[in-house]
């Protein structure tokens, strides 16, 4: 009997508070001072996003003598578009871009290209 009265304050507490639904539960409000106004629900600015979400593939370039290759691998969900740009050392040399390829969520592209002496640099540029 006495076990039991030392801890009923406690066993009422967590009846207590198993028992208050979620909604009632106090929540810090938006009118505050410091906290910005929140947009209405059905404008432009409730439907962007807040924060920017990740995108783009990552991409690995690779240069053997006059040969470049790229492996562009995309881990996030929205659907990238890359092209490999080769910049050939001689002046008479063709710099040349490669078309566009879509990277889709989870895909791995190879992208080449080749001058016919050395190359310069290479580059991957990524659209939305």
């Amino acid at each position: 009997m006495r076990l039991s009265r030392r801890f009923a304050p406690v066993f009422a507490a967590v009846a207590l508070v198993t028992a208050v639904p979620y909604d009632a539960m106090s929540h810090p409000r938006a009118e505050s001072a410091n906290a910005t106004p929140r947009p209405a629900a059905g404008s432009e600015a409730a439907r962007r996003p807040a924060v920017p979400q990740p995108f783009g593939a990552d991409c690995r370039t690779a240069v053997t003598g006059s040969h470049a290759v790229a492996y562009c691998h995309n881990p996030y969900v929205g659907t990238d578009r890359v092209a490999l740009h080769v910049e050939c050392a001689r002046w008479w040399d063709i710099d040349s871009d490669s078309a566009p390829v879509d990277v889709g969520p989870a895909m791995t592209v190879r992208l080449t290209g080749r001058c016919w002496k050395e190359i310069r640099r290479v580059w991957i540029t990524h659209e939305d």
